[in-house]
């Protein structure tokens, strides 16, 4: 046994500490397979096996194929801006396609927004329901070009502007691309309600238990492709295999993308830029309710991680842990608890959105503020992980987040809470309405609108008239983290309207009407 292959093992040998109902995991370099690896249950009802021909959801994964497609038929992504127009016909300022290929479009999630709309959390979200609300966007979080938003309709906008100026289905224009990649299995499988092999999807745990998620949203072009790992291997030779050639098209998807003052950025064409183990890496990673999945690739090494579960675990730390035995990397030394005046609630007056800052078990700063917490460091004064920095100023924080273009002032939120704060509040692009009630007790709110009544969530104070609301769980996968609601007041302290919005969808107005509030 080699040195290498006893790395890989040790790796292998540690997955009972992260147990979950199944998944698959390869390892390539040079375009050859050193460990492919299913283990678990495909279905745990019927037993079945999870195997590397077994169909998994491969989630947000597919926006690269999806680009792939686009510059395949489209080499200027360009070319197709005017028929933004039809799909966005409220929206004065549009971003171009490949603006919306590298998250760059300025515009709102639909995943956050249906939220607002009163989407249910396990109600059916299908094409009709998508057209509609993107169809309503008549604003957009910042300027397209300027910053990064990550947004799923970004990439469903894309498939079906090229299925519509092909004149076939995204569905067939995928498969010249898996045909060409030997992705022999690998089909669009927009129900996310079932999978044509039965493979099932799992949330719950160890010690909860484990129960099949439920899924009844069409995703198309931004998460809608099924594969197995036999599959994504053979992408990952075929990406391996065009390495050399310029001309080649995961080449030109891999070209380092740019915002539109010229800065770096590190998304771009459905793959995120990174640094690993000192080493540039692309790839993305991918979450549905059930279903996890991560894959990267390292240029300079030509060594290539996938990881696949189907469950609400982490991809990503066991993609790592492949990677740093496949490079023999050496463990960082474990930093110094850092000192507690980090912690607290900020705001940033720009985007209206609460960031909280905690110190986690593992003595390191968490910070809240992108939807999933971001893991920090602290290292001469600054706190830092992965494109975030976060640095004291005399009246708070100072943040630096890379990858999005954005540098912020974090305030510190002290003061008196006010919690006058019910009634009805309506905004009217989305057609959607918040209500804020105490019934007696805690304040709670929800959000209602064309696509349900919302479920009431407790608020919880964040600062003078600045309110968090949960939501634990979302229309898929993990929610879009808090949103914040920030009171605004006229002179005479009454409420005129509240500013709503979470990461993915950010300054939303909420005007207050004289409504029944039940």
């Amino acid at each position: 046994m080699t040195a290498l292959s006893a790395r890989l093992d040790r790796v292998l040998a540690a997955l009972p500490d992260t147990p979950g109902p199944g998944g698959a995991l390869a390892v390539l370099r040079d375009g050859e397979v050193l460990l492919a690896h299913s283990w678990g249950w495909a279905d745990l009802e019927r037993r079945l096996r999870f195997t590397p021909d077994t169909l998994f959801r491969i989630c947000s994964i597919s926006k690269q194929f999806t680009c792939a497609t686009l510059l395949s038929h489209f080499p200027d992504p360009d070319a197709l801006n005017n028929d933004l127009a039809a799909h966005l016909p409220l929206l004065p300022v549009r971003p171009t396609l490949r603006q919306m290929a590298h998250n760059q479009s300025g515009m709102r999630d639909y995943w956050a927004t249906a939220m607002l709309c009163g989407a249910p959390v396990e109600g059916v979200f299908g094409p009709l329901e998508a057209d509609r609300l993107i169809a309503r966007t008549a604003s957009l979080h910042f300027t397209p070009g300027t910053g990064y938003s990550y947004c799923n309709q970004n990439f469903r906008l894309i498939g079906k502007i090229v299925e519509q100026r092909k004149q076939r289905p995204l569905a067939l224009l995928l498969r010249d691309i898996f045909d060409r990649a030997g992705m022999h299995s690998a089909l669009l499988c927009p129900e996310t309600s079932s999978m044509p092999d039965g493979t099932m999807g799992y949330e719950g745990s160890l010690e909860d238990g484990w129960r099949a998620a439920v899924n009844r949203i069409h995703w198309t072009g931004d998460a809608g492709i099924a594969a197995s790992l036999t599959d994504m291997i053979a992408w990952e030779k075929f990406i391996d295999s065009q390495r050399d050639d310029p001309a080649a098209l995961l080449t030109r998807m891999s070209q380092t993308p740019y915002f539109a003052d010229g800065t770096e950025a590190t998304y771009g064409f459905g793959l995120a830029h990174m640094h690993l183990l000192g080493r540039l890496a692309i790839g993305h990673g991918g979450g549905l309710r059930g279903w996890r999945s991560q894959r990267f690739y390292v240029p300079s090494e030509r060594v290539s991680v996938v990881v696949l579960m189907n469950h609400m675990g982490e991809p990503r730390s066991l993609a790592l842990d492949l990677l740093a035995a496949v490079f023999d990397a050496q463990a960082r030394p474990r930093p110094s608890a850092p000192a507690a005046d980090w912690t607290g609630l900020y705001r940033d007056p720009e985007t209206n959105l609460v960031a909280r800052v905690e110190i986690t078990p593992e003595q390191k700063l968490g910070l809240w503020f992108a939807g999933a917490r971001e893991a920090l460091d602290e290292v001469d004064g600054q706190a830092t992980g992965g494109g975030t920095t976060l640095a004291r100023t005399q009246t708070g924080l100072s943040m630096t987040r890379r990858g999005e273009n954005l540098t912020a002032t974090l305030l510190a939120h002290t003061g008196p809470i006010l919690p006058d704060i019910e009634g009805c509040f309506h905004n009217a692009e989305y057609d959607a309405s918040l209500t804020i009630l105490s019934a007696g007790g805690p304040l709670y709110g929800a959000f209602s609108g064309f696509l349900g009544v919302g479920m009431m969530q407790p608020l919880l104070p964040a600062g003078p008239d600045q309110w968090r609301f949960p939501m634990p769980r979302a229309l898929d996968s993990s929610p879009p983290g808090d949103w914040t609601l920030k009171i605004e007041r006229d002179g005479a302290g009454v409420i005129t309207h509240v500013i709503v919005g979470c990461w993915l969808a950010r300054n939303i107005h909420f005007i207050h009407t004289a409504g029944d509030t039940v």
